[in-house]
C-alpha cells in the first residue's frame, strides 16, 4: 500500500508557494473578481457532506451569478433532474467552492464561502429569466477568492477548436444511461437529445 503523504513531504517535493500565488488570496471580491463574475456564463459548484464531494456545472447567460456586495453572491437554481445533490449537501455542510469560467478566456476565478438556500420570493424574482423564476437561490458569503492562471486550459485545448475531436468520441448521454441502468431511453440520437434540451430551456 502506498504511504500516505503529509504536508511536510509535499513541501519537500514542491517547495514553497510562489510569492504572487501566495499573495493573491483575497478575503473579499475586488473589481477584477466582480468583472470576471459579471462576464461568466458558467460556474462549477463544489459542495460536500460527510461522505462525499459533489461538483455541479451551472450555466446561464453571462452575469447570471449576481454580485450583491463585495462579500455576497447569489446563484439561481434552474430546472434540472431534481436530484439536488448540491442543495442537500449545503443543508448538512454550508461550505461551498466555485470555479468561474468565461468562454475563450484561459484564466479562471476560484471563490470559496458559506452558502444558505433562500426561497424568498423577492430574491427569486431578482433572478427571473424569461418565464423562469428559480425555486431557490444560493446566497454565498464569500470568504476567499483568487484568480487562477490559464496553463491548464492551454494544455487541455479547451477553447482551441483545432484541438477539438472531429466527432463525438463517446456514446450519447441516454445511450450511456441506458447501458448503466438498464432503463430504456426513448431518445438516443444526439440531435434528438439537443432538441429535447432546448425544449426544456426557458
Amino acid at each position: 500500500m502506498v504511504k500516505a503523504m503529509d504536508e511536510k513531504r509535499l513541501r519537500e517535493i514542491y517547495g514553497p508557494a510562489k510569492e504572487k500565488a501566495a499573495a493573491k488570496i483575497l478575503e473579499k471580491l475586488d473589481k477584477h473578481c466582480v468583472s470576471f463574475i459579471e462576464n461568466s456564463s458558467f460556474v462549477i459548484i463544489g459542495t460536500q457532506n460527510n461522505q462525499s464531494i459533489d461538483l455541479s456545472p451551472k450555466g446561464d447567460p453571462y452575469g447570471f451569478v449576481k454580485v450583491i456586495s463585495d462579500d455576497l453572491l447569489e446563484i439561481p437554481d434552474r430546472p434540472g433532474n431534481n436530484r439536488i445533490d448540491g442543495l442537500l449537501n449545503i443543508v448538512k455542510n454550508n461550505f461551498i467552492a466555485l470555479l468561474f469560467l468565461i468562454p475563450s478566456v484561459n484564466e479562471t476565478l476560484r471563490v470559496q464561502g458559506e452558502a444558505v438556500i433562500s426561497e424568498d420570493i423577492d430574491t427569486r424574482e431578482r433572478h427571473r429569466l424569461k418565464t423562469n423564476v428559480p425555486q431557490t437561490v444560493l446566497q454565498v458569503k464569500v470568504t476567499q477568492a483568487h484568480l487562477h492562471c490559464g496553463k491548464s486550459m492551454l494544455r487541455g485545448g479547451l477553447w482551441d477548436p483545432g484541438k477539438w475531436p472531429g466527432k463525438r468520441p463517446i456514446p450519447t448521454l441516454f445511450e450511456m444511461i441506458e447501458d448503466q441502468t438498464g432503463i430504456e431511453c426513448e431518445i438516443k440520437e444526439d440531435k434528438d437529445i439537443i432538441t429535447q434540451y432546448h425544449k426544456d430551456l426557458y
